[in-house]
């Protein structure tokens, strides 16, 4: 009689004041906390997904189009467009800044107690900007050409590339102006990319 009693009552073993969640198969009751610490607490089993085991999500198909267009983008005429593109908009930019800063832009060596006029200043400012854009797109051009074929030559992606790279566009602008030019411009660009990799990497 006791027996039955406590069976329709509900009471769960453990505990008046456990909460029961429903029977299980072999007859006792489950609470929603311990449940729930299988599920989502510290006590489920796996931690995390292994992708090697799930495997990874599948890439759809590409098509001959987007292909061309993934080969162009690696191309390394692309590369040596866009950085020369880059470099021309920055050069032009820092030309413009420091022809802003500077005091003698518009300066008239025959009349030098005459006042520039805007017309001057900005005249002058256009061409310092446009011969330093003319600059940087070159150098930025032959630098980002330059590494990618040093790349695909050595066939790895690290440092030194931008090393030989600096180094073959400092020479080749240094040289102009004689052999020891191009010595110091090789040495010089190479650690200026060197000191660049290390920073970014």
């Amino acid at each position: 009689m006791a027996a039955s009693t406590n069976s329709g009552n509900g009471s769960v073993p453990g505990g008046s004041n456990a909460t029961a969640a429903g029977s299980g198969p072999d007859g006792g009751y489950y609470q929603y906390s311990i449940i729930l610490d299988h599920l989502i607490g510290d006590k489920r089993q796996i931690k995390d997904l292994n992708p090697s085991i799930m495997g990874g999500l599948p890439n759809p198909h590409k098509t001959d189009e987007q292909k061309m267009i993934e080969r162009g983008m690696e191309s390394c005429a692309f590369k040596a467009v866009l950085a020369c593109v880059g470099g021309f908009v920055l050069g032009g930019a820092f030309g413009v800044f420091t022809a802003g800063i500077d005091t003698n832009v518009g300066f008239d060596p025959k009349d030098p107690m005459r006042t520039p006029t805007a017309r001057e200043v900005l005249r002058d400012m256009g061409q310092r900007g446009m011969s330093y854009a003319k600059n940087f797109a070159i150098v930025g051009a032959m630098f980002s050409c330059t590494e990618c074929l040093i790349e695909s030559h050595r066939g790895k992606s690290d440092w030194k590339n931008a090393v030989y790279s600096g180094c073959v566009t400092g020479g080749a602008i240094g040289f102009r102006a004689g052999a020891k030019a191009g010595i110091l411009g090789c040495g010089g660009f190479a650690a200026f990319s060197a000191a660049i990799e290390y920073y970014l990497r």
